[in-house]
């Protein structure tokens, strides 16, 4: 007899429990299947997913992170998935601003900046890169659009408030854990994660 382990939750199994909240029938890949209801809930996962990162969390931040310099450009091109970005440390008195995918010095107005520089940098990580706790709120926040969308019923509507919210609490709970006590209360950008509603509420 075969045991089951529990493993954090699978892009399928979010496209799902998206769709078993309108009452309908689980799909066998989270791949474009032709069923749009499918597609549908894919589309906003995927948003709800770009939407909760781009706050910034410890695991999707990288610290003194360097942007080396083209050559001979002296350019700064950014990762494809970067969220946002800020300069950090000996770097930070500069003016430096994401235009695409490079950095733009607004003080001399030019892309040439000429040498390496650290930032701060909050990175889009996929689905299956993501910490449990960032997974189920992610899949929670998504369910309750999905349902809004496609079926707009007000009693689901308020089950699935209740369980983002739980969910929510849980990521900054796992969030809280992760961090030195001190470095939670004290980073700013932490405060406003820790301060505010979940991305894009609850309407």
């Amino acid at each position: 007899m075969s045991v089951l382990v529990p493993t954090p939750t699978t892009e399928l199994e979010a496209i799902n429990l998206m769709l078993s909240v309108i009452g309908e029938s689980p799909v066998n890949t989270a791949e474009d299947t032709g069923v749009v209801d499918a597609v549908i809930a894919r589309q906003i996962l995927f948003q709800s997913s770009r939407d909760v990162q781009l706050v910034g969390w410890h695991w999707n931040t990288e610290i003194d992170y360097p942007i080396p310099a083209s050559f001979p450009e002296g350019e700064l091109q950014l990762p494809p998935n970067t969220l946002k970005v800020d300069t950090t440390g000996a770097d930070s008195v500069l003016d430096l601003v994401q235009r695409g995918n490079r950095l733009y010095d607004r003080k001399n107005h030019t892309f040439n900046v000429g040498r390496t520089v650290y930032v701060e940098i909050v990175l889009l990580l996929p689905f299956d890169q993501l910490p449990e706790a960032a997974r189920s709120y992610i899949v929670m926040r998504a369910a309750r659009q999905f349902q809004e969308r496609m079926v707009g019923s007000e009693t689901i509507w308020q089950f699935n408030s209740r369980d983002e919210l739980k969910s929510w609490s849980n990521l900054l709970s796992a969030e809280a854990e992760t961090l030195d006590l001190n470095v939670f209360t004290d980073n700013p950008s932490v405060l406003r994660v820790t301060n505010r509603l979940p991305p894009g509420g609850l309407s």
